[in-house]
């Protein structure tokens, strides 16, 4: 099946995005562009900790990848003056590996968990008293002779991140006292982005051409960067390095990003469900199948920035293409069809 790894608007991040995520994080909710509200009530929850001296509520953040959950996390943590552990939920596979990691914390250290969704059940049920009481439970000995003994740990920090927040349990979800969603940025956030980035790379850049990248970077951050990166080496290789509108335009071209943000993978996923299935209603298992892609990679990657933008429909049984879809492509659109009737009933 086809590898999102060669896919650049794909969120996730490679080896390569990590090293530039690092180099562009912002340091500071003052640095950091966009998230108005979540931002702001983040700033207030975390002066307000500092004052009474105590441990910032445990927060929840969810939302597509690459909208900036890790830069929270690490910002929540210099905001309070304190220590992080970083870890995931498929990392965390024994409860001797919670043990290992929460004894090592400091008084209001950030513990951040990336895909806490993901966290094996036995792991999760023994962070609820870590988190709750702030004690962890221990068994010493075997058998008849076997007793439970609660290790106290310091008042911490979880920050838990999510792409997918329907798989968390209530148990987990209702301990967490901030539960924040990012949403997709706006291309005039995102040109600030990429303008700031720019400047730290020193790759010099007109206003117009970062507006370009903005308007093409499915409103994720990470993905403009990694845009930008690109459009560097053709400013570079085709121009005198400063990425102009001109050079934009060519360059996201060569690239294959539409003026709406679709790649290759969105189209051909548009041109099968319109194509081979009349616009839908087509199921998951199906389209994966059709296109040759993960279900996964489908429901991660593609189908939130499609849904968001008005491309597609997510029904009870299956996904219907929107006239916008079917005018995007170039199609007409069908006077009558199922999916407008399916469209109604919703």
């Amino acid at each position: 099946m086809t590898s999102t790894r060669n896919r650049v608007l794909t969120p996730d991040a490679s080896t390569e995005d990590k090293a530039l995520d690092n180099s562009l994080r912002p340091r500071s909710f003052g640095e950091y562009v966009g998230q108005a509200r979540l931002r702001e009530n983040l700033h207030v929850f975390v002066e307000a900790a500092k004052k009474r001296g105590d441990a910032l509520d445990h927060v929840l953040l969810s939302g597509p990848p690459g909208l900036g959950k890790t830069t929270l996390a690490l910002i929540i943590a210099h905001e309070l003056n304190a220590g992080i552990q970083i870890t995931s939920g498929p990392a965390v596979e024994r409860k001797g590996d919670l043990a290992g990691i929460l004894s090592n914390l400091q008084p209001r250290d950030v513990l951040f968990i990336d895909e806490i969704h993901r966290l094996n059940p036995v792991v999760e049920e023994n962070l609820y008293p870590a988190m709750e009481d702030f004690e962890f439970d221990i068994i010493i000995g075997e058998g008849p002779h076997a007793r439970n003994m609660k290790l106290p740990l310091p008042q911490f920090t979880l920050v838990g991140a999510t792409t997918r927040s329907g798989l968390l349990t209530s148990p987990l979800r209702d301990r967490f006292g901030v539960v924040a969603r990012l949403e997709y940025y706006t291309a005039p956030e995102l040109q600030q982005i990429v303008l700031r980035s720019a400047h730290i790379l020193r790759v010099p850049i007109e206003a117009s051409a970062a507006m370009e990248i903005a308007g093409r970077a499915r409103g994720t951050p990470r993905i403009a960067n990694r845009l930008l990166r690109r459009l560097r080496d053709f400013a570079q290789v085709r121009g005198d390095g400063t990425i102009t509108l001109d050079i934009a335009g060519f360059g996201l071209d060569r690239l294959e990003v539409d003026a709406r943000g679709l790649d290759p993978l969105d189209r051909l996923y548009l041109t099968t469900l319109i194509e081979k299935f009349g616009g839908g209603p087509a199921g998951i298992e199906t389209l994966s199948a059709a296109v040759s892609e993960e279900k996964d990679t489908l429901e991660d990657v593609c189908e939130p920035y499609l849904i968001q933008e008005g491309y597609i429909q997510r029904t009870p049984r299956g996904r219907i293409a929107t006239p916008l879809a079917y005018r995007h492509l170039g199609l007409r659109t069908p006077r009558t069809s199922e999916s407008e009737d399916q469209g109604s009933l919703l």
